[in-house]
């Protein structure tokens, strides 16, 4: 008879990865996120993160894991001891690109923005860009095993929220605020009532189905219908 399974605690973030290609490359490490690819609407937030490894601050781990609470108080932390860029992947550029050449764009833009003399990066994924301008390895699980990946997905996801939020102040029929865009049932509820505005990703399915329905005079389908192929 097998013992009962036991939940172990994740591994926290290292600078192990970082202190190995520091000494690879002989330069600072940019670890490098994005936030936003999902969503049915608004834009995808890329961020660079070179930390300073004497003043790295405590309690980095990958955004999805941390209460919006503890995002905004390392955010702060972060700004004040590392050196930051970030880039907005605007809906028309995800429309006219798709989502993921669009994030590979924002971090090679990201990256250049840093400004500094950088050895290489660590990207979140299982994509280094093509034409990356460093030498650069891309890891599966990046945020939740390196500390300036973790650090860079923080500062993408914070940034995204609030741009979410200050969106939401214009268009509150569809929940932004707490939505931040993804394909909940309310976000269906209220495209089916209301129809999509300027910031819904045109080339995602549900919303190229609802404008295709909208055109043909057809009533919406139910908000799980409208979800399908999110």
């Amino acid at each position: 008879m097998g013992l009962p399974a036991e939940t172990l605690p994740l591994p926290a973030p290292s600078f192990d990865f970082e202190a190995a290609m520091m000494d690879q490359f002989r330069g600072p490490v940019a670890g490098i996120d994005e936030a936003g690819r999902g969503p049915w609407a608004g834009p995808v937030v890329v961020a660079a993160v070179i930390l300073d490894p004497d003043r790295i601050p405590e309690g980095l781990n990958d955004s999805k894991l941390m209460t919006p609470e503890a995002r905004e108080d390392r955010y702060q932390a972060i700004m004040a001891t590392s050196i930051v860029s970030v880039v907005i992947g605007p809906v028309k550029r995800i429309d006219r690109d798709n989502i993921l050449q669009t994030s590979l764009w924002g971090m090679r833009a990201a990256y250049r923005r840093l400004r500094v003399p950088v050895g290489s990066a660590l990207i979140d994924g299982n994509i280094v860009p093509k034409r990356f301008p460093c030498k650069a390895r891309a890891i599966v699980g990046g945020d939740g095993l390196s500390l300036s990946v973790a650090a860079a997905s923080i500062i993408a996801k914070v940034t995204r929220d609030r741009l979410m939020v200050k969106l939401s102040r214009r268009y509150r029929r569809y929940a932004w605020d707490s939505n931040k865009g993804y394909g909940t049932r309310e976000h269906a509820e209220a495209i089916k009532k209301h129809g999509v505005c300027t910031h819904h990703r045109r080339s995602f399915s549900p919303i190229e189905r609802a404008l295709r329905l909208i055109e043909t005079g057809t009533e919406l389908p139910l908000p799980e219908e409208l979800g399908e192929g999110a």
